[in-house]
């Protein structure tokens, strides 16, 4: 079987943003407050090397975004909640803050949003300003003609919620909606944008242990629980916190707003009254996690809007206040060593050959992307399109004639263009789901005597 190309672009343009809006994505929050961190360059090189190319900061650190030019990695950057009051009062403050902060580092940086202020609802101080500088940075991208590139949010905690359980029956506190939420969504509307959502199921469950499954709360097999509103049924705490936030904006005629979101995790270590914190259950809600959202499914009440995901955090704080749980967060130690392991993709343990009685050899670090011979062969051929077009892939080993042009079928030359599109982007996370059409092997795929490269 040959490979055949898709003979127009704007097919091949349109098959990529129909992959990529099917995928998940999953990024990490960068938070410094420590005194211990590894410089930024090496936080740079220490992203790549686990596929990671989406953060979130919490400020617009010189070093950082001067670290991050020309990586690929695109970033969130923030203007905190302290300069809130400056920024609504002033567009002249909003004007300089874009032209210091952003222009000085973009497009090398590649800044994608910004965050105005973070969980500002939290300090009731602060919340009279939120609308207003929201509004005047936006002004500032437009007048900088930065507005179709960057985008402006506000990170809200579920503290924003009065009702949050059964997640059908989800809304903002009332006091909230008329002098701020409905502004801010008309405006996130207006500009295409979305809403920006910490999520935290650790704090429910640590709550509520004795009425909240572990399970549940870690992604793992679980009975489930039916919202008696909608019949829906959930088997994570995650996915109900999203949707009562959902249902939250539907009641207040907003449902076409989207959610991301920018903070979630689970810490390693807690005080004694911190139920459920620990290396393991930090490890099970993570991972499940980043395999929850690389299926590209949604929740219950939005099955086809993919989650998009920030893990907090990148490293341990130890400079944070509060709670031992609050220093415990982080996937890296300072020293750049695990905590635990988060597989950035989805693996499959079995042999790609379908040999189920084959026990694998592990091959340690090495990963390959190879077609789900599940999907239809119109999918897989349109993802195979991709690949060896627009896609880059080095498509030369399976033309007629070539190395790898035997065996002669679709599923063994999908599999060779989706591992040379895979390695050429250094295993990033999304870059082997094509739609659903790949996944991630941790065993080198074996057709015929065809040889898959790896990038280590």
């Amino acid at each position: 079987m040959a490979v055949s190309f898709l003979p127009c672009l704007i097919l091949i343009v349109s098959l990529f943003s129909a992959i990529d809006a099917h995928s998940g994505m999953i990024g990490v929050n960068y938070g410094r407050i420590a005194n211990n961190l590894p410089s930024p360059e090496k936080v740079v090189n220490l992203l790549k090397s686990q596929g990671i190319n989406r953060i979130k900061i919490f400020d617009t650190d010189k070093n950082v975004l001067t670290a991050l030019a020309n990586s690929r990695i695109k970033v969130i950057v923030a203007l905190p909640n302290e300069l809130l009051s400056s920024a609504a009062s002033h567009q002249s403050f909003a004007d300089n803050w874009i032209k210091t902060h952003i222009m000085s580092y973009f497009p090398a940086t590649e800044i994608e949003a910004i965050a105005v202020g973070n969980e500002v609802f939290v300090d009731p101080k602060n919340t009279p300003y939120l609308v207003s500088a929201m509004k005047n940075i936006h002004t500032s991208l437009v007048k900088y003609n930065l507005d179709k590139a960057i985008k402006i949010s506000s990170p809200i905690a579920l503290s924003a919620l009065a009702n949050s359980y059964p997640p059908s029956s989800g809304s903002f506190k009332p006091d909230l909606i008329e002098p701020v939420i409905k502004p801010m969504l008309a405006l996130l509307q207006q500009t295409s944008s979305f809403l920006m959502v910490n999520a935290y199921p650790f704090f429910a469950y640590a709550a509520n242990a004795d009425k909240i499954s572990l399970d549940y709360a870690l992604f793992k097999q679980n009975a489930g629980n039916i919202d008696s509103g909608t019949g829906l049924k959930y088997n994570s705490l995650f996915d109900a916190q999203i949707d009562a936030v959902y249902a939250a904006l539907s009641a207040v005629g907003f449902k076409g707003v989207k959610v991301m979101v920018t903070e979630t995790g689970w810490p390693s270590v807690g005080d004694e009254n911190e139920i459920g914190a620990s290396e393991s259950t930090a490890a099970a809600y993570n991972g499940g996690l980043v395999k929850r959202v690389l299926t590209g499914k949604g929740t219950p009440l939005r099955p086809k809007e993919p989650l998009n995901v920030y893990l907090f955090a990148l490293f341990n704080e130890n400079q944070k206040p509060g709670p031992t749980s609050e220093r415990n967060y982080g996937m890296f130690y300072p020293n750049e060593g695990k905590v635990y392991d988060v597989p950035f993709s989805r693996v499959r343990s079995t042999p790609v050959n379908g040999n189920r009685d084959h026990v694998p050899v592990t091959h340690e670090g090495h990963t390959w992307c190879v077609s789900n011979g599940e999907v239809a062969k119109e999918k897989l051929q349109e993802a195979l399109d991709y690949a060896c077009g627009e896609g880059g892939a080095d498509c030369r080993p399976i033309q007629p004639g070539a190395t790898c042009y035997h065996p002669e079928s679709l599923e063994a030359h999908a599999s060779y263009a989706f591992n040379s599109y895979y390695q050429k982007n250094s295993r990033r996370v999304g870059t082997c789901y094509f739609g659903g059409a790949a996944h991630v092997v941790t065993q080198p795929p074996r057709y015929g005597k065809c040889e898959f490269p790896t990038g280590h």
